[in-house]
């Protein structure tokens, strides 16, 4: 099997693949790029492993005129930039000995040791510089069915670094057959050692949360994380019984995490996730807007029409309830009318908080009417 896609063929990633070659080196694609090129799915980051020393990446850079930085060097990697494109070459590892994340590694120089360290197997993927797929241990079979398998010893690999926990899940989420649900082993092994999420940053467990929330349709491997008492230890109160219905009413909007998260309820989901500060207000407003009495119009009106939207979706869906007849219609309608009364009409006769109470009585008024209120009418 071959990957034909264009980027692979892009003049500076083949610059650095013949720069390793032609000296003797193995130099192969690896990971992500691989699995999406064979999944026909968008492809990023481009790695490329190797079993050349660091030090000797470096020194065939300089002699190609090709710009080499350390950016990780004392765990064999090198960025080589080739036609102005930043590439990162990593030597072959294997773990001597694993504490969590911080592994003791050794380079190695065969591409089956390099393999055995990563997590899944449809990860564990390489392609030669013409695109031929090199499938150390039996990957290929995996991702044709989409089935996200632990490399070797699912516990293993997990008490490696607890966050492939969620990194399990949210692969299942984005290339696993929906139909055949997860792995047995991989879930089994998941739930037994759910409580060493604990133990990782909050910033990682966030990023993995907000990846896995973006996937097309994350309920039912959100559904699968409550049931094995994972959930409980990324958001603890959170619920999923409104997920599977906002997915279903978001109808080909693009995915959103915060939208989808406002739905699961949960304690504290910010500081647990450590949501950025925009993503706190978004979501926070939107928690609030849930259970507001307000209509689309109003919503519209106030928030805009991504915010009316969301809310809309989000409080249909925990409500269990339709979305409103002419819902879309009168929120375009409110997020595109202008208030008529403005503070100067009324001073002097208001000032202070006398005057934002005045205003905000108006502005309800107006409201209420459908934006019918003229400005006359209102201060009549």
């Amino acid at each position: 099997m071959r990957i034909t896609d264009d980027w692979i063929a892009e003049p500076g990633l083949q610059a650095v693949l013949a720069m390793l070659g032609d000296a003797g080196h193995r130099a192969l694609l690896v990971g992500g790029c691989v699995r999406n090129a064979l999944l026909g799915a968008p492809v990023s980051d481009i790695d490329i492993a190797t079993d050349a020393p660091p030090q000797r990446v470096m020194d065939l850079a300089a002699a190609a005129g090709l710009k080499a930085v350390p950016t990780g060097f004392d765990h064999g990697t090198v960025t080589v930039i080739a036609a102005h494109v930043p590439h990162e070459v990593t030597t072959f590892r294997r773990d001597v000995e694993t504490f969590g994340r911080h592994a003791t590694v050794a380079f190695a120089d065969r591409v089956e040791d390099d393999a055995s360290r990563r997590d899944f197997t449809m990860n564990a993927l390489y392609a030669q510089a013409d695109g031929t797929v090199v499938d150390p241990l039996g990957g290929l079979a995996d991702l044709r069915a989409r089935r996200v398998r632990f490399v070797g010893d699912a516990d293993a690999r997990i008490r490696e670094d607890y966050l492939r926990i969620l990194r399990f899940f949210r692969f299942h989420a984005w290339y696993g057959d929906a139909g055949e649900g997860l792995d047995a082993d991989g879930l089994a092994a998941c739930a037994e050692h759910s409580a060493g999420i604990e133990t990782l940053s909050r910033e990682r467990v966030g990023g993995e949360m907000r990846k896995l929330l973006a996937a097309p349709d994350p309920a039912p491997v959100m559904a699968a994380m409550q049931i094995s008492g994972v959930l409980a230890h990324v958001l603890p109160g959170a619920e999923m019984r409104a997920l599977a219905p906002l997915v279903h009413l978001e109808d080909g909007l693009a995915p959103d995490a915060i939208r989808r998260l406002a739905v699961l309820g949960g304690d504290d989901p910010v500081e647990r996730l450590r949501l950025s500060r925009a993503d706190a207000r978004r979501l926070d407003l939107l928690r609030g807007l849930i259970g507001s009495m307000a209509g689309p119009a109003e919503l519209g009106f106030v928030h805009g029409t991504d915010m009316a939207r969301d809310a809309l979706l989000a409080r249909a869906a925990v409500m269990e309830q339709p979305l409103p007849e002419g819902w879309e219609e009168a929120v375009a309608k409110g997020a595109q009318a202008t208030f008529p009364v403005k503070a100067a009409d009324l001073m002097p006769a208001h000032e202070g908080p006398a005057l934002g109470a005045r205003l905000a009585e108006l502005q309800a008024r107006w409201i209420a009417s459908g934006f019918t209120l003229g400005r006359e009418d209102l201060l009549g």
